[in-house]
Parts: C-alpha cells; sequence; structure tokens
C-alpha cells in the first residue's frame, strides 16, 4: 500500500484464524484493521471485509497478490463520476517469485458473457460500499465461481460498470491456486455457472450433464468470441 502514493485508505486484514505467525506479522503494522478468527471460507472473509469498510469504494486482494504502484489515484479519479458504481481492468499474471508471465487482457462489460466468463479480473475490481449496503454481497454457496456471481448480481441489479484498459494489480500463480484448471474444477465451474444463469437471468436450466455439457460448449464459443474482440479492439 505504501507505492500507491496515496493516503485516504483504510487496510482490512480478514485472517481465517491463522496458527503460523500472521497475528504476530499484523501486530507490527499499527494502521492495520484487522480480524483472526475461524470463518466458513473465502467468501465469508470477503463478506466480513466488505462490511467492516467504512471507506465510499471497496477492493479486494488474496493474501499473495497486490496492487500496482498509482492504482487507488486511477480508480479515484475513474469514481470521481458518481454515475460508476464500479470500475475494473486488465490484470498482470505473475508467479510466486513475481515473474512476469503474461498480461490478462479484459473488455467491456457485457451481461451474456458475464454467465460464460469471468471476464473481470476480482484482483483489478473496485465498486461503490453503496452496492453492500443495498444487500449484495458474496454468496457463501458457491465455491469456484463467487466472484462471477457477485459481479452478476451487481450488473442485474442495474449499477454502471467501467472497463479501464490499463493494469490495476497483480495476481499470483502458483501451485496452490484453487482455481488451478482440472476436470474436477472444470465440472464445478460449469455446474455454478447455470446456477448463475438461474439466479440472474430471466431463464431456468435444468443443472442435468447433458445441460452442463452444453454449458461447457457455449463457454468456448464466448471464449472465441472474445478472441476476436482483442484483435479488433
Amino acid at each position: 500500500m505504501a507505492e500507491q502514493g496515496y493516503q485516504n485508505f483504510e487496510h482490512i486484514i480478514i485472517d481465517g484464524g491463522s496458527t503460523d505467525e500472521t497475528v504476530d506479522i499484523l501486530k507490527k503494522y499499527p494502521h492495520l484493521k484487522w480480524v483472526s478468527e475461524p470463518d466458513e471460507g473465502q467468501s465469508d472473509a470477503l463478506n466480513k471485509g466488505f462490511l467492516q469498510a467504512t471507506g465510499d469504494v471497496i477492493g479486494w486482494l488474496n493474501a499473495d497478490d497486490f496492487y500496482l504502484p498509482g492504482t487507488f489515484r486511477k480508480v479515484s479519479q475513474q469514481m470521481s463520476n458518481p454515475s460508476i458504481a464500479a470500475v475494473y481492468s486488465n490484470v498482470r499474471f505473475i508467479d510466486k517469485d513475481r515473474n512476469f508471465i503474461r498480461n490478462f487482457i479484459s473488455h467491456r462489460p457485457l451481461r451474456w458473457f458475464m454467465f460464460f466468463s469471468c471476464y473481470i479480473p476480482s484482483t483489478t475490481f473496485f465498486f461503490r460500499k453503496e452496492i453492500v449496503e443495498q444487500g449484495i454481497l458474496i454468496d457463501k454457496t458457491i465455491d469456484l465461481s463467487m466472484d462471477k456471481d457477485f459481479f452478476a448480481h451487481i450488473m442485474k441489479a442495474g449499477y454502471r460498470m467501467k472497463y479501464v484498459n490499463d493494469f490495476f494489480a497483480a495476481f499470483r500463480w502458483h501451485d496452490s491456486n484453487k482455481s488451478l484448471e482440472s476436470k474436477e474444477v472444470r465440472n464445478t465451474r460449469y455446474a455454478e455457472g447455470i446456477t448463475i444463469i438461474n439466479k440472474h437471468s430471466p431463464f431456468y436450466v435444468e443443472p442435468t450433464p447433458e445441460n452442463i455439457h452444453l454449458y461447457f460448449k457455449v463457454e468456448k464459443k464466448i471464449q472465441f468470441v472474445k478472441g476476436i474482440m482483442r484483435l479488433i479492439s
């Protein structure tokens, strides 16, 4: 946070009751607001942080990710427009040693794409506290796609999002990432995708194996269309 050159922020840490030296480290930084207690998982921890926040704009990071220099000032400038309720950017992928892997390039908000592709990097996402005050929180029943569900919920509620063609944050890939691709992860994502469609669209899709496979096929087509969008943008 010291690299931001921006003073008007609060830094909240939600720790799930670590038994290592986490609490001792947190105590060394008096500016931090922190909680260390058992929780119901990542989604529950995020909600705790959202509800504790007192500022007008909220963002969130996992423990191993970080904001790039100047991000807070850029976000503040974007959010000075009262019609914008949320803003996000591209993200840099790095390895455990902070070595660059590749850039992930996002695009403008498209509600129907959100049902099949989480094109908004949560690491770069900032939103107004008003959204939380209206009762929109992370769904604790969704394990892998809770960010996609959260974004779809915000869109459904009619809030205006803005994509900024910049880089706000770095996301660290390592062997313990819970979103690492595997057959089990893919099947969970597809099933959760159908849940998100049923929650936030006017349609109901029966979560049968056939429909989960159909979801997979549509997702692949969406990825192809996104690739074309990047080429012509």
